[in-house]
């Protein structure tokens, strides 16, 4: 018999270009194309991990192939095992195989197959997502959940709008959802998700997650939020799987005495009244939300509205104001025989798009150059003066000059040719690509009074105007809104909106405040221009008026 021990080859070196760029990045779950390189990690794992699989199936294949031959040779021997060794071949072949060739195989069953593979995941496991990025990824979950008003169910079915690539969750994935909201404090998410998890194993999912579990988490979020009674419900349902259990047995007499002591305070009080105050009480909110006008809605609500396409929609008088043209920028020489297509999207503040404006080769180029550069982005916090990162800015981002690239600088021309402006003074160009759940919350790009100081090392005065390239279609949110006004415009491949933030005057425009909708379905990616006020003395001569 020929024992070996299998060799496997490192597949270290196939992806040392992605773990390059890979090394010099965390948060994975804020940019969807810093996502796709771990795509190829794990195909190279997978690829290692098969070879492993196929070297531990020859090995066994070997081990099988000689205890069937020894299965078969001692039935035949222990039948008469005198005689049998009565041969001199038989006798020495038994000292043979149970001194060499047992050693022999002893060896192989103790042969380590696993070096290639453990070699390649220990290399790049250095490099994989960590425990902020499940989190994040996580409430990236929830965060779209609240917005686009989805139950645990749709979620969890994967039934979701402009999906190509539908992915079911198990019982494992809600619960794991159920426990960070539950480590958050958050008894709404975790009773949404334990709910579903318990729906999924009463429907026969097999999991390694049991009812108890699941029904403990449950019914204390359920508790946390008021629910006694549900609570209990839910114990009882516990009790009824393992009677045994002493939190349960606990909860249940907690709870039943609770309930006693509510009923026995309700009964003291007068009911009649009570009723009467609780049904105007009901009525006036009703009213009050009825007769609630969209500029009294709280900016949060307004924000989710518009992200969802909801809220207030132009007047048909408003509406007939708006435009299609091929815009030139009073002949300007680079237009005049080739005009853009302009539109406009919204009449107050004046916001424009322009279509067809940058090429699927210029986009693709901007996004090469800045993949590998992408970081997480940041906001400014009034109270240190510091960027810092942010939950509501969930995205990364990178800077391109034209020292890089000709092409920046042809798109720096471009930008500048037909807003009339000034680029010298303007920031770098701004490529931002979404994570999971990415988004922007309500902001403003320009500094307020109560920031005086917001781009003093800039020297190029505030930010007069914003240019955003839209670089990829999203198949469901991401739109960029407006809350103060209602104004909601949806990315479209290879457009650009542009719109003012200060008045002529100087002033901040407050209207402009918007915000980027979570990305529900697809990848996201934009590149921005923050064209600033230095330079523009004479392109836009200032107004009279604040808000001329």
């Amino acid at each position: 018999m020929r024992l070996f021990r299998m060799e496997l080859p490192c597949w270290c070196l196939f992806l040392l270009s992605s773990l390059q760029s890979l090394s010099a990045h965390n948060d994975f779950f804020t940019s969807i194309g810093q996502m796709t390189d771990l795509l190829y990690t794990e195909k190279d794992l997978v690829t290692s991990l098969k070879d492993y699989i196929k070297a531990e199936e020859n090995k066994l294949e070997q081990v099988k192939r000689w205890a069937d031959k020894l299965d078969s040779l001692s039935n035949t021997a222990i039948q008469d095992p005198e005689g049998f060794l009565g041969h001199p071949v038989n006798a020495f072949k038994l000292m043979k195989r149970l001194n060499t060739e047992w050693g022999n195989l002893e060896s192989l069953v103790l042969s380590d197959t696993t070096d290639g593979f453990i070699t390649n995941l220990t290399i790049q496991r250095q490099y994989f997502p960590t425990d902020e990025d499940q989190t994040g990824a996580a409430k990236a979950l929830l965060r779209l959940q609240d917005t686009y008003r989805l139950d645990a169910n749709t979620i969890s079915t994967g039934d979701l709008p402009g999906v190509k690539h539908k992915s079911h969750m198990t019982v494992e994935d809600c619960y794991e959802l159920g426990k960070i909201a539950y480590s958050d404090v958050d008894y709404y998410h975790t009773e949404l998700w334990m709910a579903q998890a318990l729906k999924q194993l009463e429907e026969g999912e097999e999991s390694v997650i049991d009812k108890v579990t699941v029904i403990d988490y449950l019914s204390y979020a359920i508790y946390q939020q008021g629910e006694i009674e549900r609570a209990l419900e839910y114990t009882k349902k516990l009790l009824e799987i393992d009677p045994e259990h002493q939190r349960a047995k606990g909860n249940l007499k907690y709870f039943e005495f609770q309930l006693e002591k509510q009923r026995k305070a309700a009964e003291n009080e007068a009911p009649n009244e009570k009723e009467r105050v609780k049904r105007e009480t009901s009525k006036k909110k009703e009213k009050s939300k009825k007769n609630a006008t969209f500029s009294l809605i709280p900016e949060r609500k307004k924000y989710e509205m518009l992200c969802r396409g909801e809220g207030i929609r132009m007047t048909p008088r408003r509406q007939s104001r708006l435009f299609c043209r091929y815009f030139d920028n009073n002949r300007n020489p680079m237009y005049v025989l080739a005009p853009v297509k302009q539109q406009d999207e919204w009449d107050s503040p004046y916001i424009v798009r322009y279509l067809d404006i940058i090429s699927d080769k210029e986009m693709e180029r901007i996004k090469q150059l800045a993949k590998p550069r992408l970081r997480r982005a940041t906001v400014h916090d009034p109270l240190t003066g510091k960027l810092t990162t942010a939950q509501y800015r969930v995205s990364k981002s990178a800077w391109l000059t034209g020292y890089e690239d000709p092409m920046i600088d042809t798109i720096n021309q471009r930008i500048e040719d037909l807003t009339g402006l000034e680029m010298d003074t303007a920031e770098e160009l701004q490529v931002a690509n979404y994570g999971v759940g990415g988004q922007y919350e309500p902001h403003f790009d320009f500094g307020r009074k109560d920031e005086p100081d917001a781009f003093k090392e800039l020297g190029t005065g505030n930010r007069i105007a914003t240019w955003l390239f839209y670089m990829s279609d999203v198949a469901a949110g991401g739109a960029t809104v407006f809350p103060d006004v209602g104004a909601a415009v949806w990315p479209q491949k290879g457009s650009a909106v542009f719109w003012y933030n200060l008045f002529p005057s100087g002033e901040g425009d407050y209207s402009t405040r918007h915000a980027a909708c979570p990305v529900l379905v697809g990848n996201k990616w934009v590149s921005n221009k923050w064209i600033h006020e230095r330079g523009q003395e004479w392109r836009r001569p200032c107004g009279l008026n604040e808000t001329e």
